[in-house]
């Protein structure tokens, strides 16, 4: 069970209306944050807007930004001595300026929500999965929230077949009505199971089933009109620009470095990554028979979910061992996708660990997997397990994500005194929750499985697959600044992953399209987990043989989800 003062400021103690609170400037921010982003207010554990979705139409966004502004300046100016900002106070509330500066630039632009179906899809569908899922509540409650989410479903899509109409680049339409295509699963047989798994009274089942076929009927009008009659978009459409890009990184990221800088030492970095690779996987027999023999190591059927545990322990008996980090006792446990969003899933954006829900106090975390029985056809389930083989799970699935990883990192961040550390890495419905946590989220997570594999936890085929994974993320930051400034067209970035990376044609598509929707979010993998290793270095450089790392990584992960660049400059 998790220990009480995490949960100490709880997120409803922020919900008063800006109005109220503009005397308190950060408490006007979260008041903001929660009310105007009811679907992250939830995966957050703030309760009060459950049965709302956010208002996108145009004057939505209009009224949106107007707030957003009158907040920014309530604020004050930006803070240029870092010195300031040692207290957590003038930190958190320099981070909600720069959070809303990161807001207001996005709704100025014509790259989000004016250009993007897929983040009205992901919020319409998610703003429901995130009561489906979790029992932070009896179900007849959740059940009641997702009536009203449901309810407010066809005037959502009509407020953004208004809005968009920028132009949908053809890419961003395709993946959305593959994302229209788990909607229209969600709303429909995947209500009558969540009632089988949940039951409820009579009354507010049929109320529930009523409120889904509506909102499928405006799901299935707004994946028409999305094939009909939306205007296309050029490609140049998916770049956003270096002038966005660049706030996105000195805004967001709080990054110093500036982009033309950044993007030399990754290319260098990327040559260095791949250099290291071909050298490693010739001496190991070709990157392509590594691959096939870690596909050839996997779990059975009825030692599946048991093997995940078995390597979590392992994972956390390593680190103890080498007295890496303080591991916070926050139980976790891998079970199979939940049968009432399972048909949905692999056309959501569905994620097998979801960041628990800070102000939630649930005793145990489920991570969720592909769900692999005796009783599927052989040839699928033998697919499945090749696929989720062995290396999957270590690297992925428990190093990463599940243990020292993002667990681990969420732990910490739950536990300091910062409201913006604890919240800005909650995973929502297409990001997380602010863009700001990103480097700290995603940098911590690829840091930590470079860690395992330095205290040499990984076989030698799973450290070359490690070794693939760096350079797969320097790639990505490369891709993402050259795709957003403009240096690399899109089908060109697409041809960097497959011929630089080997990602199939299909892969690199997808992540290319992953870039060009979220720009600034690639690069945050490689800016976060460089900038830990150069500060490390440095701390050891300092502190010579007094240099514990232990005491290293938790005063890193004391800051909770903020920029690592921040971080870098006040441990520096």
């Amino acid at each position: 069970m998790r220990s009480s003062d995490r949960f100490a400021n709880a997120g409803g103690s922020h919900c008063r209306s800006t109005v109220d609170a503009m005397a308190d400037p950060l408490a006007a921010f979260f008041a903001h944050y929660y009310r105007r982003y009811p679907v992250n207010a939830t995966f957050t554990g703030v309760h009060e807007f459950d049965a709302r979705l956010p208002d996108w139409s145009p004057d939505g966004l209009d009224a949106l930004g107007d707030e957003a502004r009158a907040l920014q300046f309530a604020l004050g100016p930006e803070q240029p001595d870092v010195r300031a900002l040692s207290e957590t106070g003038a930190r958190d509330r320099a981070l909600a300026r720069s959070a809303l500066d990161v807001q207001i630039a996005e709704l100025g632009s014509q790259h989000f929500h004016r250009r993007n179906p897929s983040l009205f899809v992901g919020e319409a569908a998610f703003g429901v999965i995130a009561l489906m899922t979790r029992p932070f509540a009896p179900a007849a409650a959740r059940v009641d929230s997702a009536t009203a989410r449901l309810g407010a479903v066809p005037a959502f899509f009509s407020g953004a077949r208004r809005l968009l109409t920028a132009g949908i680049p053809d890419v961003w339409r395709d993946k959305t009505l593959r994302e229209c295509e788990g909607v229209d699963r969600l709303f429909g047989d995947c209500m009558q199971r969540w009632l089988t798994a949940e039951p409820v009274d009579g009354r507010r089942a049929d109320g529930l089933l009523d409120a889904a076929r509506a909102a499928r009927a405006a799901a299935r009008d707004f994946a028409a009109w999305l094939s009909r009659e939306a205007a296309p978009a050029p490609p140049t459409a998916l770049a956003c620009g270096p002038e966005l890009f660049d706030r996105l990184l000195t805004h967001g990221h709080w990054c110093t470095e500036g982009r033309a800088s950044l993007l030399f030492r990754a290319e260098a970095a990327l040559d260095e990554a791949l250099a290291r690779l071909d050298g490693r996987a010739a001496a190991q027999g070709g990157w392509s028979e590594v691959q096939a023999r870690l596909a050839d190591v996997h779990p059975q059927v009825d030692d599946y979910l048991t093997t995940y545990e078995r390597i979590w322990r392992a994972c956390l008996s390593r680190a103890e061992a080498c007295d890496l980090v303080t591991w916070p006792v926050d139980p976790l446990r891998y079970v199979a996708i939940p049968a009432h969003t399972r048909d949905a899933a692999p056309y959501l954006y569905y994620l097998f660990y979801r960041s628990p829900a800070p102000f939630d106090a649930l005793p145990v975390h489920d991570y969720v997997v592909t769900p692999i029985d005796a009783d599927m056809p052989e040839d699928e389930r033998d697919r499945r397990l090749r696929a989720t083989n062995t290396s999957v799970i270590t690297l992925n699935h428990v190093v990463h994500h599940g243990a020292i990883g993002h667990h681990v990192q969420n732990g910490h961040a739950y536990r300091c005194p910062s409201t913006i550390g604890k919240v800005a890495a909650v995973d929502c419905a297409s990001r997380i929750g602010l863009f700001l946590g990103g480097t700290m989220a995603e940098g911590w997570a690829c840091y930590a499985t470079d860690l395992m594999d330095e205290v040499g936890f990984f076989s030698p085929d799973e450290s070359l697959a490690q070794q693939h994974t760096r350079a797969r993320l320097i790639a990505r930051a490369v891709a993402d600044i050259r795709l957003h400034e403009g240096s690399l067209s899109f089908d060109q970035v697409v041809a960097l992953y497959r011929d630089r990376i080997a990602m199939t044609p299909e892969a690199a598509r997808a992540e290319a399209c992953k870039n060009a929707m979220f720009p600034g979010t690639a690069v945050m993998y490689w800016l976060g987990t460089d900038t830990l290793h150069a500060l490390r270095r440095s701390r050891e450089r300092a502190e010579g043989a007094g240099f514990s790392l232990r005491r290293f990584h938790d005063e890193v992960l004391s800051y909770g989800s903020i920029p690592v660049p921040l971080i870098a400059r006040l441990m520096g």
